[in-house]
Protein backbone atom coordinates (compact mmCIF):
# COMPACT_ATOMS: atom_id res chain seq x y z
CA UNK A 1 0.00 0.00 0.00
CA UNK A 2 1.29 3.54 -1.03
CA UNK A 3 0.82 6.31 1.43
CA UNK A 4 0.47 9.42 -0.87
CA UNK A 5 1.81 12.98 0.58
CA UNK A 6 -1.20 15.14 1.80
CA UNK A 7 0.62 18.17 1.05
CA UNK A 8 -2.33 20.17 -0.05
CA UNK A 9 -3.40 23.06 1.96
CA UNK A 10 -6.83 22.50 2.20
CA UNK A 11 -9.41 18.82 2.34
CA UNK A 12 -9.84 19.42 -1.41
CA UNK A 13 -6.77 19.96 -2.50
CA UNK A 14 -5.53 16.70 -0.32
CA UNK A 15 -8.64 14.67 -1.83
CA UNK A 16 -7.48 15.61 -5.54
CA UNK A 17 -3.38 14.95 -4.61
CA UNK A 18 -5.24 11.03 -3.66
CA UNK A 19 -7.45 10.93 -6.71
CA UNK A 20 -4.58 12.31 -9.07
CA UNK A 21 -2.36 9.47 -7.71
CA UNK A 22 -4.98 6.70 -8.64
CA UNK A 23 -5.42 8.20 -12.03
CA UNK A 24 -2.11 8.66 -12.89
CA UNK A 25 -0.29 5.31 -11.71
CA UNK A 26 -3.47 3.01 -12.46
CA UNK A 27 -5.26 5.13 -15.38
CA UNK A 28 -8.56 4.14 -13.01
CA UNK A 29 -11.36 6.93 -12.86
CA UNK A 30 -11.92 7.15 -8.74
CA UNK A 31 -12.67 9.14 -5.85
CA UNK A 32 -10.44 9.70 -2.19
CA UNK A 33 -11.63 11.66 0.77
CA UNK A 34 -9.80 13.82 3.16
CA UNK A 35 -11.45 14.51 6.25
CA UNK A 36 -10.77 16.33 9.40
CA UNK A 37 -12.22 18.20 12.59
CA UNK A 38 -12.35 21.80 12.62
CA UNK A 39 -12.49 23.50 16.11
CA UNK A 40 -13.77 27.20 16.45
CA UNK A 41 -11.95 28.39 19.46
CA UNK A 42 -8.47 27.00 17.42
CA UNK A 43 -9.30 28.99 14.30
CA UNK A 44 -10.59 26.11 12.51
CA UNK A 45 -7.44 24.15 13.79
CA UNK A 46 -6.98 20.57 13.35
CA UNK A 47 -8.46 21.25 9.87
CA UNK A 48 -5.59 19.07 7.97
CA UNK A 49 -3.01 18.13 10.14
CA UNK A 50 -6.29 16.10 12.23
CA UNK A 51 -4.45 12.75 11.96
CA UNK A 52 -0.93 14.56 12.89
CA UNK A 53 -1.97 17.35 15.44
CA UNK A 54 0.68 16.71 17.46
CA UNK A 55 3.38 16.02 15.72
CA UNK A 56 2.81 12.16 15.53
CA UNK A 57 0.24 9.93 13.75
CA UNK A 58 -1.29 8.43 16.89
CA UNK A 59 -5.15 8.82 17.47
CA UNK A 60 -4.66 8.99 21.64
CA UNK A 61 -1.95 11.66 21.59
CA UNK A 62 -3.60 13.54 19.59
CA UNK A 63 -6.92 13.69 21.23
CA UNK A 64 -4.89 14.38 24.41
CA UNK A 65 -3.29 17.45 22.64
CA UNK A 66 -6.71 18.77 21.07
CA UNK A 67 -8.11 18.52 24.71
CA UNK A 68 -4.53 20.21 26.42
CA UNK A 69 -5.36 23.15 23.88
CA UNK A 70 -8.66 23.52 24.80
CA UNK A 71 -8.35 23.86 28.52
CA UNK A 72 -10.21 26.43 29.98
CA UNK A 73 -11.78 27.35 26.85
CA UNK A 74 -15.81 27.94 26.58
CA UNK A 75 -16.03 27.95 22.57
CA UNK A 76 -16.20 24.19 22.16
CA UNK A 77 -18.13 24.12 18.56
CA UNK A 78 -16.51 22.03 16.42
CA UNK A 79 -17.15 20.33 13.20
CA UNK A 80 -16.16 17.58 11.28
CA UNK A 81 -15.61 17.89 7.52
CA UNK A 82 -15.05 15.64 4.40
CA UNK A 83 -13.85 16.37 0.86
CA UNK A 84 -14.31 13.77 -2.01
CA UNK A 85 -12.53 14.23 -5.22
CA UNK A 86 -14.42 12.69 -7.55
CA UNK A 87 -11.80 12.63 -10.71
CA UNK A 88 -13.94 10.85 -13.78
CA UNK A 89 -13.36 11.06 -17.24
CA UNK A 90 -10.45 13.72 -16.69
CA UNK A 91 -12.82 16.26 -15.01
CA UNK A 92 -12.74 16.58 -11.17
CA UNK A 93 -15.91 16.92 -8.56
CA UNK A 94 -15.86 17.22 -5.20
CA UNK A 95 -18.38 16.37 -2.55
CA UNK A 96 -18.31 17.84 0.87
CA UNK A 97 -19.74 16.46 4.03
CA UNK A 98 -20.47 18.57 7.33
CA UNK A 99 -21.45 17.54 10.82
CA UNK A 100 -21.56 20.33 13.69
CA UNK A 101 -21.10 20.17 17.13
CA UNK A 102 -19.21 20.56 20.02
CA UNK A 103 -16.01 18.98 22.30
CA UNK A 104 -16.42 17.43 25.41
CA UNK A 105 -13.38 18.20 27.28
CA UNK A 106 -12.98 14.22 28.33
CA UNK A 107 -13.38 11.50 26.52
CA UNK A 108 -16.18 8.66 26.66
CA UNK A 109 -16.96 6.02 24.29
CA UNK A 110 -14.81 3.17 22.63
CA UNK A 111 -16.55 2.95 19.24
CA UNK A 112 -15.05 4.55 16.08
CA UNK A 113 -11.51 6.47 16.11
CA UNK A 114 -9.27 9.47 16.19
CA UNK A 115 -11.58 12.36 17.95
CA UNK A 116 -14.84 10.50 18.16
CA UNK A 117 -14.53 9.99 22.24
CA UNK A 118 -14.71 13.99 22.24
CA UNK A 119 -16.73 15.17 19.52
CA UNK A 120 -21.13 15.26 20.12
CA UNK A 121 -23.20 15.98 16.83
CA UNK A 122 -25.36 18.68 17.57
CA UNK A 123 -28.84 17.22 18.49
CA UNK A 124 -27.06 14.43 19.99
CA UNK A 125 -25.97 13.49 24.00
CA UNK A 126 -23.30 11.13 23.43
CA UNK A 127 -19.88 11.47 21.59
CA UNK A 128 -19.63 9.31 17.76
CA UNK A 129 -17.52 6.93 19.83
CA UNK A 130 -20.67 5.86 22.31
CA UNK A 131 -22.90 5.37 19.41
CA UNK A 132 -23.24 2.18 17.61
CA UNK A 133 -21.60 2.66 14.32
CA UNK A 134 -24.53 2.38 12.72
CA UNK A 135 -25.85 5.16 13.80
CA UNK A 136 -22.56 7.07 13.41
CA UNK A 137 -22.39 6.29 9.62
CA UNK A 138 -26.19 7.54 8.86
CA UNK A 139 -25.02 11.21 9.91
CA UNK A 140 -21.27 11.36 9.66
CA UNK A 141 -19.61 13.85 7.63
CA UNK A 142 -18.26 11.14 5.52
CA UNK A 143 -21.79 9.66 4.95
CA UNK A 144 -22.83 13.19 4.17
CA UNK A 145 -20.19 13.33 1.44
CA UNK A 146 -21.31 10.14 0.29
CA UNK A 147 -24.69 10.37 -0.26
CA UNK A 148 -23.50 13.60 -2.67
CA UNK A 149 -21.27 11.13 -4.68
CA UNK A 150 -23.91 8.45 -4.98
CA UNK A 151 -26.25 10.95 -6.06
CA UNK A 152 -24.33 12.42 -8.83
CA UNK A 153 -23.15 9.16 -9.90
CA UNK A 154 -27.19 8.28 -10.72
CA UNK A 155 -27.46 11.28 -12.67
Amino acid sequence: MVDIPETGNTFAKNATLKSTYVFENFGLDCFADDSGLEVDALNNEPGIYSARYSGVKNDTVNLEFLLKKMDGLTNRKARFKTVISLLKNGENYFFEGIIEGTIRTAPSGTNGFGYDPIFVPNGYDVTFAEMEMSEKNKISHRALAMQKLIAFLKK
